[in-house]
């Protein structure tokens, strides 16, 4: 009887591990990139941040929040260095809800840059409704929750396909994503060529929106990247000089000890 229970567990396990490697032999690999910010050197490109800030204003800020960041944290060192005269103006243009006040009831104001970003919905349940079921996700730190982090967020961005494979069958208000997990997602499309108009004359392929707004998030999703960069590097040669020193110290002492042939 154990025999019999030991070979149904394997061969339980077999099968749900062959199903596994044929659903990940089946899953596209993602769009590889050369980001300005990989490598130990690797820094955001100041440009692309605020071409990818314009890119998730005027797309991706109708439907996802960023309620990690306030408007502040646009001029600080290290990301897209809107100076602070830019900072204001761009959270002025955002209502606030506010108080209470001295009547105990909440008002409207124009943004400050020590607001949070405008989030496009009251509550998830108003997401939801307006989204057809499906909640757009905060994009904070989304780069950092995803497998993959900013090479699959562009894949995602870049996967869409109006022709889905012969026999793929969506349901209504789901599109076809090579991409995506099950190939199926409920955004449609947010990307194409000229969505966006550069205000500093960048051509808006849709290549280069990608980039730009996946570089964006990244710098939300880490903001001090560059500076852990910085002090790791300094750490390394710190620790390489200590290792030099600790070494000449020991061969000193040692040859004190060590009798002389």
């Amino acid at each position: 009887m154990s025999i019999l229970l030991k070979f149904s567990s394997f061969f339980l396990f077999f099968i749900i591990t062959s199903s596994s490697l044929h659903s990940e032999e089946k899953q596209e690999k993602l769009l590889k990139q050369s980001w300005s910010f990989d490598g130990l050197f690797g820094k955001f490109d100041r440009a692309s941040l605020q071409r990818g800030y314009q890119v998730y204003t005027e797309v991706c800020a109708s439907c996802h929040s960023m309620n990690l960041l306030s408007y502040r944290n646009l001029s600080e060192v290290g990301g897209p260095s809107f100076s602070e005269e830019e900072v204001k103006a761009i959270a002025s243009k955002v209502e606030v809800l506010d108080g209470p006040n001295d009547n105990g009831e909440m008002f409207k104001r124009s943004g400050k840059p020590s607001d949070k970003f405008a989030s496009p919905f009251a509550n998830e349940k108003a997401a939801r409704a307006a989204n057809g079921g499906a909640y757009p996700p905060d994009m904070s730190v989304l780069v950092k929750a995803r497998a993959g982090g900013p090479d699959y967020i562009y894949s995602i961005l870049m996967g869409y396909d109006d022709k889905p494979p012969k026999g793929f069958k969506l349901d209504d208000g789901v599109y076809y994503n090579k991409y995506m997990s099950g190939n199926k997602i409920k955004m449609a499309k947010p990307l194409n060529k000229d969505s966006v108009n550069y205000s500093d004359g960048t051509a808006a392929t849709e290549e280069q929106l990608s980039k730009d707004v996946v570089t964006f998030l990244t710098w939300a999703s880490e903001p001090t990247l560059e500076a852990r960069k910085r002090i790791g590097f300094k750490t390394v040669i710190y620790l390489l000089i200590l290792t030099v020193l600790v070494y000449l110290v020991k061969k000193k002492i040692w040859l004190r000890i060590e009798p002389k042939v």
